[in-house]
């Protein structure tokens, strides 16, 4: 099994969860498998923290912790991975079964913080939300239904998670960038990209969704992403300087 400090590292986020009793129910499934840190995003219910299905899991929801949104929840995290059932929906990340993505989640909790995330009941995770996650995940059910509960789901990919503890053994050795250092990046590369007028020259309407997947692409290590932000700050500050240069130029012309 793995250690309590790796357990610790882990962060559950449901994402505008509409049954406050399937809330319960993914906390006690939480507390099953020794995972203590539940975030919930704009949940639908606002008394979740007294759903009765969280039997023996009251202390989970009683330190819950509420978000706004998936950037300010995932922030202090260097692996996000999001939870998908398919369907017909179009995929832009990496999708990995159960028993694959659980052996690398297991490696990450040796020695920094992750985050799993699990969308609604009704719609799962908006593809604005997949797009703060570096690769997905799904559990391996018949296509005939699959689909699973909410809790189900979580006490399943728990299971997996903890069932192998020598993999947690072995962390990566190059830190990872927390997903609030590289949302800083994707904001300022947006920034640029304004500033340039590139995307102004290829409009869509998903721009944004496509900039953050492409930096979390990048797998960038904690060392790097100091310097990329420092590079895109540097970039724009240029482009601005440029840009006001040019319009004294012009008034006094």
């Amino acid at each position: 099994m793995a250690t309590a400090a790796q357990l610790d590292r882990v962060r559950i986020v449901l994402v505008s969860v509409r049954n406050p009793l399937n809330i319960g129910a993914a906390a006690r499934a939480m507390s099953n498998f020794g995972f203590r840190h539940l975030r919930v995003v704009n949940p639908y219910e606002p008394a979740f923290r007294e759903a009765r299905s969280a039997v023996g899991a009251s202390s989970v929801l009683a330190e819950a912790e509420q978000y706004k949104n998936v950037a300010e929840a995932v922030a202090d995290c260097t692996l996000v991975v999001g939870t998908t059932a398919v369907r017909h929906r179009q995929l832009h990340h990496p999708l990995r079964r159960l028993e694959d993505g659980a052996r690398l989640i297991r490696r990450r909790m040796g020695a920094s913080r992750v985050a799993l995330l699990f969308g609604s009941e009704k719609f799962g995770l908006s593809n604005e939300d997949l797009s703060h996650c570096h690769w997905l995940m799904r559990v391996p059910t018949r296509e005939e239904n699959i689909s699973m509960n909410l809790g189900q789901a979580v006490a399943v990919c728990l299971y997996e998670i903890v069932r192998d503890g020598k993999a947690a053994r072995l962390p990566e050795k190059s830190p990872r960038a927390s997903a609030g250092e590289v949302e800083r990046i994707t904001v300022k590369l947006l920034d640029v990209l304004h500033a340039s007028g590139f995307l102004e020259m290829r409009r869509v309407a998903d721009a944004e969704e496509r900039i953050r997947r492409l930096v979390r692409r990048l797998n960038l290590p904690e060392r790097d992403a100091v310097i990329w932000l420092g590079i895109m700050r540097q970039i724009l500050w240029k482009m601005k300087s440029g840009k006001e240069s040019t319009n004294e130029k012009d008034s006094a012309g």
